[in-house]
């Protein structure tokens, strides 16, 4: 009985250890600037979102399509400092992109499908933000 127990236990632990644990994707680097990007499934969203109280900048990118919002991927981005210089550029692989920057003003210009948006954003060391970003 006490090996039956053992295994129900480990069986438990395993599942609550993978699911409090999804694995997020790798840390990628954009001219020096640490950066994690993708949330495509819902594992890998959940984890990336848990992820982003840790770091000053999340963008969510998504469209209009067929009269409702969908999530997107392969939006280029870029960010330029105050003086600006381009200071970061990536592709996203999902529909979230975490970006490690520093305090400060920056513009965020983001492509997708040949459109360009442009946001400015002002990121402070006591909080981190969540910028939308959504094509029609």
């Amino acid at each position: 009985m006490k090996s039956l127990e053992k295994f129900f236990l480990l069986a438990v632990g395993a599942v609550i250890f993978s699911v409090g644990h999804a694995q997020i994707p790798d840390t990628q680097y954009s001219q020096g600037i640490s950066y994690i990007s993708g949330g495509v499934g819902e594992e890998e969203s959940q984890a990336i979102l848990a992820e982003a109280k840790q770091w000053p900048l999340l963008l969510e990118l998504s469209q209009l399509e067929n009269g409702r919002g969908v999530w997107i991927f392969g939006a280029k981005i870029k960010i330029l400092n105050s003086q600006n210089q381009v200071i970061f550029d990536a592709q996203a692989d999902g529909p979230y992109i975490l970006i490690n920057l520093t305090t400060g003003q920056y513009q965020i210009e983001a492509s997708y499908q040949g459109v360009v948006q442009k946001r400015s954003v002002n990121v402070q060391a006591s909080a981190s933000q969540k910028l939308a970003i959504f094509w029609k």
